[in-house]
């Protein structure tokens, strides 16, 4: 079945690398993927592959019903949506859409997962069980798709018994990945805050109530709560990226002070904790000074957490397609995914898929305007995610 594998991949990694430049050409923005999940149900349809498209609105599930269909059944997640970043390559397929690009990779998940589904398909009659395949919009807005999908039924009817999900990752080659397991990725919640004071002369700060000295202490004093209050063992960040003021300039004293920041920690009950205690800092800090402090926060997605047997599992199997020298263990990451509802409702494994190439200058960061993949590492996608789903549905 490896060979079997391993040889689709291959021949038919030539059209997973046009699905995903057009893909990469044509990007759409969280929750506005309405062209790329009518073009998924296409690619879908003409393999005569059974799939429901609609789910949060635009997100799309696909069965694909080995021989005896309800013995087991296993689910593998893409992402569709893509970032609102203006693209820097000069590339063919270079999007062509302004101000929007795949700078995230959602575009080689979603390209994957199909030839995933291609190759699954061809192989039917030689597993037992069924595969759903789960191509998501949203995941790089909160609520973020997953959390609807999820609350619309696409974890039932049939229900999986685990579920893969794979990510793009520079730092590795292509050819390689990488796993974690155990908690592997943050939550992540957004703040936003609204210091109120009374503005007027910055000559004469006496006469008013100055929320530019407020901010000023309560970021201070929300800073000593990680740095105080966080146990050493649990990572925790909080960082505030925009600051705003209404009216003021060098010589006035404004009204108010907007900041937007992020809280990322890798417990859920500290977690809590944490947005408790920011709250009462901050509305008590602008009271005691004379004004007073909108304090919210719009809690995003949990600890992201790798099921430790599924994850040693999929490292075993990993290591039997591609070969030890190509599979590494990862450390721990404050970045989010909304793959993480998944990983919080059943044994998840969340693995990274090697996309760089020192040599060809393929090494941007995701989420920068000169991201790109070596697409090579597509046909590694496409063949390790058939591998381990048909290894787990044999479990």
């Amino acid at each position: 079945m490896k060979e079997k594998i391993q040889q689709l991949a291959h021949q038919y990694h030539q059209e997973v690398v046009a699905i995903r430049r057009h893909l990469h050409t044509n990007p759409e923005l969280s929750f506005q993927e309405i062209n790329t999940g009518q073009f998924v149900s296409a690619q879908l349809a003409a393999l005569g592959i059974e799939h429901q498209h609609g789910i949060a609105e635009h997100g799309v599930v696909a069965l694909i019903k080995g021989k005896n269909p309800r013995k087991r059944i296993v689910a593998l997640r893409g992402d569709m949506d893509a970032l609102p970043i203006q693209e820097a390559n000069d590339v063919s397929y270079k999007s062509q859409k302004e101000g929007v690009m795949h700078a995230c990779g959602h575009d080689a998940h979603t390209a994957s997962l199909l030839g995933t589904a291609k190759v699954l398909h061809e192989l039917r009659n030689q597993f037992e069980g069924t595969v759903k395949c789960i191509f998501q919009p949203g995941e790089e807005k909160l609520p973020g798709g997953a959390s609807i999908m999820i609350k619309q039924g696409v974890l039932e009817h049939p229900k999986p018994a685990s579920i893969f999900g794979q990510h793009v990752y520079p730092p590795l080659r292509a050819g390689m990945i990488g796993l974690k397991s155990g908690v592997y990725m943050a939550s992540t919640d957004e703040i936003y805050m609204t210091v109120k004071g009374r503005g007027g002369h910055g000559a004469m700060p006496q006469e008013c109530i100055d929320p530019v000295m407020m901010t000023a202490q309560i970021l201070v004093a929300l800073q000593q709560i990680v740095s105080r209050y966080a146990d050493p063992g649990i990572p925790t960040v909080l960082t505030f990226g925009k600051i705003n003021s209404t009216g003021g300039a060098t010589n006035i004293i404004p009204n108010e002070v907007k900041l937007e920041g992020t809280f990322r920690t890798m417990n859920e009950s500290w977690r809590q904790e944490a947005h408790r205690r920011m709250k009462k800092v901050a509305e008590s800090i602008a009271k005691g000074m004379g004004g007073a402090c909108e304090f919210h926060v719009m809690k995003g997605y949990p600890v992201l957490f790798n099921h430790e047997e599924l994850t040693a599992r999929a490292k075993t199997w990993a290591i039997e397609f591609l070969g030890k020298d190509k599979v590494v263990d990862l450390p721990m990451r404050m970045t989010a995914e909304d793959f993480a509802y998944f990983s919080q409702a059943m044994p998840a494994c969340f693995y990274r898929l090697g996309t760089g190439n020192p040599a060809r200058g393929i090494t941007s960061p995701i989420h920068t305007d000169t991201f790109d993949i070596d697409e090579s590492a597509l046909e590694t996608g496409v063949g390790l995610m058939s591998w381990l789903a048909i290894r787990e549905l044999g479990e």
